[in-house]
């Protein structure tokens, strides 16, 4: 055993203890691949064992190497990087297998295992896997990974207004199984899928896939058994049987049963949650099961479990965090969610591309409606190689996520800017593959800047537009008149507003604001709070909604972007960037959409005043609100549509402005100074 550094022979050492314990644990083995060392750039021999990688940095999955590039303006690397890692494996049993496994890798990867060539994966977003078996050996071995961020004419996305982070973003592993095993090549996903159907609060069928590999010489008699666990562990049904597998190959296994009486999975009220454990042979799989009905009604809205749910919520971009771009853990997507169950929010649109499993784990147990896409954005090549590999990025998103039950709608694309022969032949194949994988589930087209009749809207089930009346173009008081129009011209074709707001910072302070230019370096935050009062009562009282998605629940990294208060940045967020700031607008919204008492005094962040005649405005969830301006009670205001007002006058200095009503409170401190008392 040579070592070329002390830190490389205790990584080795520690590994070759551990490795017994890990081949002793069961038949499905996971070892983490969390530290490599990492280069930027191009090397034509980083994939040779015997290569030198000494002066390379030391970094821990997740990892991209456009943290400080990719959310400043002016640019950032967009090309090949390259990680290495000694991976230490246990001895295997006769006949076991290995499989590498990468969580998400922008946007091309190419991997080695010992020098070897094991495989290449086309798109940045989804989960894969490569079979490494015949590679990999007892003890050390080298594993070297290529990614390359560049644009890839064959490749989704090949535009989007964000930053292509590169890099590891998500963890990786070796995971080794039974030569006999669940199907760990089914483009990433589990190999068991589970379909509840004819689901009612007093009974559900319930049909599971499995797919079984048999890698052994011979053919192979397998039994399948799934059983269903309720949220205590206790099994509620039992399914078995048995296939026939040919050696090489993958054979389908079906199961089903009826459940009596199943706790129904009721969004936010009750995202009750069961447990699908099947085992072929010794190995074992777990998803999750949700027992609930999804249906859209042009006329009611999304209904789920036969009833109306009002679906409104926020457009997703994942947990980005400056200085780390996409390369978060479970801790920063958990306290996002965190923070969308404060907001009230039911649904939640992930843009605009395949999310870590854990937020769709989350969005589950959450009780969020989720509408997830493939990275078709903007932009498509016409080559059958860009159609290809659009459709693989839809088969991953599927079967990755199939047994979510938050999940209610798979997103063919968004913002294709073109119209053509070309673009609906896409839009038609993406739509054949979608119902192929699953019948279940509606797709859905979130649409812009063409007219609303516009043929490609009608290759999918379901159409969302993308609308920003008082931000780009119009006024905000738009938006009602326009998606009355849309509706009375196609009365049958359910719609959605997927995406609409308005830029603000935090640091800019404009009480009352006049309205800014888009792709000015003027934000004022009142702005936005004013856009989103008008735009939401425009638009929750239309039932035939199916659901309204504000764009977008953080700030997010676009590095094109030069406005606001610094490059870089799409502030159109109610969060900030680094999460620690809920804007105006988000209050607004959780006023609206909570019912735990709550009330918030706006404008906030604007101490410094120049006028002492100021309208005081909270806004709140509660029938009625009282104010105290520097310790005097200036009496009781009704709150009128989640909103109270008070004229008042500040003393010169320091003023603290109190509200209080159902059990809320909130305060705030302006200063006025005393040059501008009138």
């Amino acid at each position: 055993m040579t070592c070329k550094t002390p830190l490389q022979a205790l990584i080795l050492l520690a590994a070759l203890c551990l490795a017994p314990a890990l081949a002793a644990a069961g038949p499905r083995v996971t070892i983490p691949l969390a530290t490599w060392t990492f280069a930027k750039g191009d090397s034509t021999t980083a994939q040779a064992p015997a290569f030198d990688d000494r002066a390379w940095e030391r970094v821990r999955l997740p990892h991209t190497y456009n943290a400080a590039d990719g959310a400043d303006g002016g640019g950032y690397y967009r090309g090949p990087a390259w990680y290495r890692t000694r991976l230490v494996a246990p001895a295997r049993k006769a006949g076991q297998r290995a499989f590498l496994e990468f969580d998400g890798a922008a946007l091309v990867s190419e991997v080695w295992v010992n020098g070897h060539p094991v495989g290449r994966h086309a798109g940045g977003y989804a989960g894969f896997r490569f079979d490494v078996s015949d590679r990999i050996v007892a003890g050390s071995n080298l594993v070297a990974v290529r990614v390359d961020n560049a644009s890839h004419k064959d490749v989704a996305p090949l535009g989007g207004d964000f930053t292509v982070f590169g890099g590891l973003y998500r963890p990786a592993r070796l995971v080794m199984t039974d030569a006999v095993h669940v199907d760990m090549l089914d483009h990433g996903g589990p190999g068991v899928y589970a379909t509840p159907s004819a689901v009612s609060a007093d009974g559900a069928d319930l049909s599971v896939l499995v797919r079984v590999r048999n890698d052994q010489a011979a053919p192979a008699r397998v039994a399948v058994r799934s059983r269903l666990l309720d949220a205590n562990g206790k099994t509620v049904a039992t399914l078995s049987g048995s296939v026939e597998v040919a050696p090489g190959a993958v054979a389908p296994a079906s199961l089903t049963t009826r459940v009596t009486a199943p706790r129904l999975w009721r969004g936010r009220a009750d995202p009750y949650l069961y447990r699908l454990v099947t085992s072929v042979g010794d190995d074992t799989v777990t998803v999750p099961v949700g027992f609930r009905a999804i249906a859209v009604d042009p006329a009611r809205g999304l209904l789920l479990n036969g009833q109306p749910y009002g679906v409104h919520g926020v457009n997703l971009f994942h947990g980005g965090r400056p200085a780390r771009g996409l390369a978060v853990g479970d801790a920063e997507i958990d306290a996002d969610f965190a923070i969308l169950r404060d907001l009230g929010a039911t649904g939640l649109r992930f843009v605009h591309f395949q999310h870590p499993r854990r937020a769709y784990e989350n969005a589950d147990r959450d009780g969020f409606l989720v509408w997830t896409e493939i990275p078709l954005n903007s932009v498509a090549d016409d080559g059958p190689a860009f159609a290809t590999n659009a459709a693989e990025q839809l088969r991953e998103l599927i079967r990755q996520n199939y047994n979510h039950p938050s999940v209610v709608t798979w997103g063919l694309a968004n913002e294709l800017y073109r119209s053509d022969a070309a673009t609906a032949k896409l839009l038609s194949g993406l739509q054949a593959v979608a119902k192929a994988e699953d019948p279940s589930r509606p797709t859905v087209l979130a649409d812009c800047c063409k007219p609303e009749t516009d043929p490609q809207a009608l290759h999918t089930d379901l159409i969302g537009q993308n609308r920003y009346f008082g931000w780009y173009d119009g006024k905000p008081e738009d938006i009602g008149p326009w998606v009355e129009a849309v509706h009375a011209k196609s009365p049958d074709r359910p719609l959605a507003i997927s995406e609409y707001g308005a830029g603000a910072s935090v640091l800019q302070q404009e009480d009352p604001p006049r309205r800014p230019v888009a792709k000015s370096r003027w934000h004022p935050e009142q702005y936005q709070a004013l856009f989103h009062e008008t735009y939401w009562r425009a638009l929750r009282d239309k039932p035939w909604l199916w659901g309204t998605f504000v764009w977008v629940g953080f700030d997010l990294a676009s590095d094109g972007r030069d406005e606001g208060d610094r490059p870089g940045i799409n502030d159109k967020g109610l969060v900030t960037y680094d999460r620690k700031v809920r804007k105006d607008a988000y209050y607004w919204y959780r006023a609206n959409w909570t019912t735990a008492p709550m009330a918030y005094i706006t404008s906030r962040r604007a101490v410094v005043r120049d006028t002492a005649a100021v309208t005081v405005k909270v806004y709140a969830n509660v029938p009625a609100v009282s104010l105290r301006l520097n310790g005097r009670d200036l009496g009781r205001a009704p709150v009128v549509d989640h909103v109270a007002t008070w004229p008042v006058t500040l003393a010169p200095g320091v003023n603290r402005i109190e509200v209080e009503g159902g059990g809320a409170r909130d305060a705030v401190t302006w200063t006025l100074a005393a040059s501008k008392v009138e």
